[in-house]
């Protein structure tokens, strides 16, 4: 029963998201780091990616530079193609 619970998130639109986070380092703000944030969530409102920027720029010191988002629906209708010939095994 866990793996149907666990497919009721995906069911509902959400899917894998990236967020690749550039910030500025606190000591040397001309430098800038790299973080990358992954986790299910939803399409395109993002509220998990929100609530996290939102400690990041609360609770962290480096100042956000920029965020890019990627996301991926995991269950999707089957796509299907057309064979347009086969081969018969004994």
């Amino acid at each position: 029963m866990q793996v149907k619970q666990a497919l009721v998130p995906e069911i509902d639109g959400y899917g894998l998201t990236t967020a690749q986070i550039i910030y500025r380092v606190p000591d040397h703000l001309k430098l800038l780091q790299e973080f990358v944030w992954q986790d299910y969530d939803l399409f395109p409102q993002f509220p998990g990616l929100n609530r996290f920027l939102a400690f990041w720029e609360e609770k962290l010191d480096g100042p956000l530079h920029s965020v890019t988002v990627a996301h991926a629906l995991l269950v999707r209708p089957a796509e299907l193609e057309l064979l347009r010939g086969g081969y018969r095994l004994n």
